[in-house]
């Protein structure tokens, strides 16, 4: 249950709630502002949770799999702040200021000064061109074209399905199907998140993995070679091994290609190494549908990149709770 309302509600109705609650009966708005004042809190509550698995034997790092998902922002993609319509805004707001200085140096200096709201008139276009050029160059330094207006650090996404607006969800996920690592970021592609969640890895469990197995997408020489140095055997095929293993495409010589690279193309190219590749689709694919269908994290509730986060961390938090509970009473 993901909506502060919602929870309001329950814990004024529910015994249940109302004991988890101690008989306290906060309002949605204290609910939203104790998630976003402790924002680095709840991902510290993640890490706890993760060492308490661990402390019990689970959350095993023998194989790490890693993938990510598209997450839809809260906002609209009909209230977008393009380019163009920030540049014609802004000459608008140029023309608007030049009209008033041109008022006021015709204006009779022995004349009373302006009104209370002509002065704020002055300072509400001043106001306009600033935000204005900020948008610009912030459109600029993304190199996009558009921009939300509703959630502005929100990026559309490539999907299979098309684009989205909204933020990536990257996770890693144990032998054990107990998520180990998360984070969300703004990157439209996965080439650069592979090692900083290898290193979220361990900063979280304090020591690294024995193997990672990744998709194409997460494929880059640098990630090959940076998990190398970090002693994991890496599981994460170039477009073309990939398609190789699909039977798509014939054998490829390795030529001019990294050490790294040859070594990683050998180890997936024999049984034994497919075998553990296809292990990654049944490790973190299951984790990703569980916290989409049944958490409910096909949308974000709220808005802004660290706050986005913190839902990321608590439905991730959760997750790991339930999955631990439902092992020790299987134990």
């Amino acid at each position: 249950m993901t909506s502060s309302r919602r929870l309001e509600q329950r814990v004024r109705e529910d015994l249940a709630f109302r004991y988890l609650a101690g008989g306290a009966t906060p309002d949605h708005w204290t609910l939203n502002a104790f998630r976003t004042r402790h924002a680095e809190a709840m991902n510290g509550l993640f890490v706890q949770v993760v060492e308490v698995a661990r402390g019990l034997g689970m959350a095993r790092l023998g194989h790490v799999a890693i993938d990510s998902t598209r997450v839809r922002a809260n906002a609209s993609r009909r209230r977008m702040e393009t380019r163009e319509k920030l540049q014609k805004r802004l000459a608008h707001t140029r023309r608007a200021i030049r009209r008033w200085q041109r008022q006021c140096d015709a204006a009779d200096p022995d004349e009373a000064p302006g009104t209370e709201v002509e002065a704020n008139y002055a300072e509400r276009l001043e106001e306009q061109l600033h935000e204005t050029q900020q948008k610009l160059e912030k459109l600029h330094q993304l190199g996009a074209r558009q921009l939300s207006q509703t959630d502005p650090e929100s990026r559309f996404l490539h999907q299979a399905d098309g684009y989205v607006l909204g933020y990536t969800a990257d996770l890693a996920v144990s032998d054990d199907h107990l998520i180990v690592a998360q984070r969300t970021t703004q990157a439209v592609s996965d080439g650069a998140s592979l090692l900083p969640l290898v290193d979220r890895v361990m900063e979280t469990c304090g020591e690294w993995p024995d193997e990672v197995s990744a998709d194409s997408a997460f494929f880059s020489g640098p990630n090959v070679i940076g998990l190398e140095t970090r002693g994991i055997e890496g599981f994460v095929p170039d477009a073309h091994l990939t398609g190789e293993l699909k039977k798509h495409r014939g054998p490829l010589k390795c030529a001019g290609d990294s050490p790294e690279h040859v070594r990683m193309r050998a180890r997936l190219r024999s049984p034994a190494g497919q075998a553990r590749y296809r292990r990654r689709q049944a490790l973190v694919e299951p984790v990703i549908g569980a916290l989409k269908e049944q958490r409910g994290l096909r949308r974000f509730r709220l808005r802004g990149l660290r706050k986005v986060a913190v839902e990321l961390a608590l439905a991730s938090t959760a997750f790991n709770l339930t999955r631990m509970w439902r092992c020790s009473a299987r134990a």
